[in-house]
């Protein structure tokens, strides 16, 4: 641990879309700040992601009782508010860096633990270089999470392997549903899931498989470019031979020209497109060339808040980064990302490590083409090797009056010390 922040406070935020296994990692950093009471202080969380650290909304965790953080383990979302938030650059937005500096300084933050994806760690970076060049004395580590499975020098992002459970699962119910109605009628069911250029999710789709004939029978992932005569031929000969064709389509594919095939005319705060449309698109198609009667449905913020369903192997990692995360604060590190990485064995073993901030921000890794099934409709055995031990064990939640026992904290807010500020 740097000597000038022994004792000092951590400031935890979460940041971007959330998962099913986010506020596991937040409890474990608040848990294991608790048990090293005598090096750090304690964990104040920014309300709505940085934000609340703009704004002077930080929640105090020590008003919060342990039964309550025991409950959080097993609730989805971001119990803390998330934020889509872009800073822009220290030289064109100084006076947002200044603020940060100073609400650290006035809450005596020595470590500030950034909780999101490639987006979030650009942010963490540019605050840990901020406060370097300043010279404050911050200790800056970015922790994964995202259910796209794209961050960069990870084995995979906590929150991902829960999501994979849940479309794999919904995509197998929801094909013995087609299989059963498909002789007098459906003959053709569509299943959008997230993912602008990386198809882990749509690729997780086929690990309900357990032959090459079972649904899904057709996979579309952005990585590929989408051809409509060709899906509309592998559809009838799907129909034809099955009686029944099950399709899986990631959010974010695109025609020959580089447009997705559903971009809406809004964009978010990081200037990405806004996605969403392309199973009623896909549906349209199918219907008006081939007369079939079908169906479609969008997983959504579904897929993303099925924590009923979390799978253990991503629960348990969601943990180990939050925990590790006050390992390595206490040890002093810095401008890192916490990762996961694979052991040999069957089943493999995750142990934590880390990489440089730099080497993260703002990078994506996409679905390899490997992964991909000739054809590039499905998954290779190399990908189901892969991804098979990410959705393995179950991690259910506590269950009351026959529904999951979800908590909603009271967001206790330290007193503000500093002047108004308008971030929003």
């Amino acid at each position: 641990m740097a000597k000038e922040n022994h004792g000092k406070n951590i400031l935890y935020a979460q940041s971007g879309g959330v998962t099913p296994v986010i506020n596991a990692t937040a409890w474990a950093v608040v848990d294991a700040a608790r048990k090293a009471s005598a090096e750090v202080g304690g964990v104040l969380v920014g309300r709505d992601g940085i934000v609340g650290v703009l704004e002077e909304s930080l929640i105090n965790t020590a008003k919060i009782a342990a039964s309550d953080l025991l409950r959080l383990r097993h609730t989805p979302a971001g119990a803390f508010g998330s934020c889509r938030y872009k800073l822009g650059t220290p030289e064109s937005d100084p006076e947002r860096y200044e603020r940060i500096l100073e609400v650290f300084d006035a809450h005596r933050i020595g470590y500030f633990f950034y909780n999101g994806g490639g987006d979030s760690q650009d942010t963490a970076l540019k605050i840990a270089a901020f406060s370097r060049a300043r010279g404050y004395p911050l200790q800056v580590i970015g922790l994964p999470k995202t259910i796209d499975n794209d961050l960069y020098g990870t084995d995979f992002s906590p929150g991902y392997g829960s999501v994979a459970k849940y479309i794999a699962t919904s995509t197998q119910e929801a094909a013995l549903d087609v299989a059963s109605m498909s002789a007098t009628s459906t003959k053709v069911f569509i299943l959008e899931v997230m993912g602008r250029h990386a198809g882990w999710i749509a690729a997780s789709s086929a690990l309900g498989q357990r032959s090459p004939d079972d649904p899904p029978h057709l996979i579309l992932f952005p990585e590929r470019i989408f051809d409509p005569e060709d899906f509309l031929a592998r559809v009838k000969q799907t129909v034809q031979s099955k009686g029944f064709c099950v399709v899986v389509a990631s959010e974010g594919i695109r025609d020959r020209s580089g447009h997705f095939m559903a971009e809406g005319s809004g964009v978010d705060a990081f200037g990405h497109a806004q996605l969403g449309g392309v199973a009623p698109a896909l549906a349209g198609l199918i219907g008006e060339a081939l007369g079939y009667k079908h169906h479609w449905a969008v997983s959504d913020y579904l897929q993303r808040a099925a924590r009923h369903l979390a799978s253990k192997t991503d629960f348990e990692a969601a943990i180990a980064v939050g925990r590790q995360a006050v390992r390595m604060a206490r040890a002093g590190a810095g401008e890192v990302m916490l990762t996961l990485l694979r052991s040999a064995g069957n089943p493999p073993r995750f142990r934590v490590g880390s990489v440089p901030l730099a080497e993260v921000a703002n990078r994506e890794r996409r679905f390899p083409a490997d992964f991909m099934s000739a054809d590039g409709y499905g998954i290779s055995p190399r990908a189901r090797l892969h991804l098979s031990p990410l959705i393995a064990g179950e991690a259910y939640p506590p269950y009351r009056h026959g529904v999951p026992d979800y908590c909603r904290l009271a967001h206790t807010l330290v007193k503000k010390r500093l002047s108004p500020f308008a971030a929003r």
